[in-house]
């Protein structure tokens, strides 16, 4: 029986990749500050320790573990990010938990490690046009990430490449496009647009209106994390390193999204656009290299993620 780690094994894809890992098989231990808020795990250990602890680190890789999932760091929506409130931490705590589980790894010989990085380490320049935002792997640099959640991403993207070269670490590194779905964060500051969206449509009367900020022109993609969790296995079962986009090249204006909300739940709903914090004004994932790499890429419509998620928010609110 393979043996896994899931570090941010208490969030939101850390849960969903626990559950995928051990109906595939897998032995699994889950690590985090905290239990999955919104279901039980199915991890058959569960670690609740502070990575940013070096002494916690040693003693939850201990033993051999065929593969090793980093996806704990301190993160959140644009309400999180972008506002420069949380900027020091954002840093710290995320790069001091990638230099310890990249020491460890590698000090411990793991068969695999595999890395979540972002979409936001992508150059600010390159986002500034909706409708023509550039995302491919290749574009990353010059580097000019417009957060410093993004910054440190891509500090620890070369940070595991290094240990890749000089130590052996068998890595694969994946760039997240704005994963949803249920048991996301859907409220409180932290969740991001497509969970925000549904809970402001979910609450709102029929004929009432919902705030947006920004004038909702900016651009994205969203991917369900039923597609996330597929390229996360396809690129740990593949002999590519990456750096590789995963998420979806469906784009659409967050007033689009919002729409799409609005139509799912069968409201007439006006929206009052209001100033707040926004990221970069265009962003899409460029697919090109996980199709040739992989022969694969995420296939599935927004609509239909954003149902699931748009029901699921609806039971939470009625309870």
């Amino acid at each position: 029986m393979k043996r896994a780690l899931v570090c941010g094994a208490g969030g939101f894809i850390g849960s969903h990749l626990v559950e995928k890992l051990k109906l595939e098989g897998y032995w699994v231990r889950g690590v985090d500050l905290k239990m999955p808020e919104f279901s039980l795990t199915m991890a058959d250990s569960f670690a609740i320790a502070d990575l940013r602890d070096p002494e916690n680190c040693k003693w939850v890789l201990d033993g051999y573990f065929d593969e090793v999932y980093q996806l704990a760091a301190d993160m959140g929506g644009a309400g999180y990010i972008f506002t420069g409130e949380h900027d020091a931490d954002v840093m710290h705590n995320s790069a001091t938990i990638n230099l310890n589980i990249a020491n460890l790894a590698a000090k411990y010989k793991v068969g695999k490690l595999f890395y979540s990085s972002s979409a936001c380490i992508y150059p600010a320049y390159n986002q500034v046009d909706p409708n023509n935002p550039k995302c491919s792997e290749d574009s990353a640099y010059p580097a000019a990430p417009d957060s410093d959640y993004g910054w440190e991403k891509l500090f620890s993207e070369r940070m595991y490449l290094a240990y890749a070269r000089n130590y052996g670490l068998n890595i694969r590194i994946a760039r997240f496009h704005n994963i949803f779905g249920p048991e996301g964060t859907w409220c409180g500051g932290k969740e991001k647009a497509p969970a925000a969206i549904c809970r402001k449509v979910a609450e709102a009367q029929d004929g009432g209106e919902i705030e947006i900020w920004g004038d909702g022109e900016q651009t994205r993609s969203f991917l369900y994390i039923d597609e996330c969790l597929e390229g996360i296995h396809r690129l740990m079962q593949s002999n590519f390193i990456g750096p590789v986009n995963i998420g979806s090249e469906e784009m659409v204006t967050i007033n689009q999204l919002a729409d799409m909300a609005m139509r799912i739940a069968g409201k007439k709903l006006s929206i009052r656009h209001i100033e707040g914090p926004l990221g970069v004004r265009g962003r899409n994932s460029d697919n090109n290299l996980i199709k040739e790499r992989l022969n694969w890429a995420p296939s599935k419509s927004l609509e239909e993620g954003l149902r699931k998620t748009y029901d699921w928010i609806g039971e939470q609110l009625r309870k």
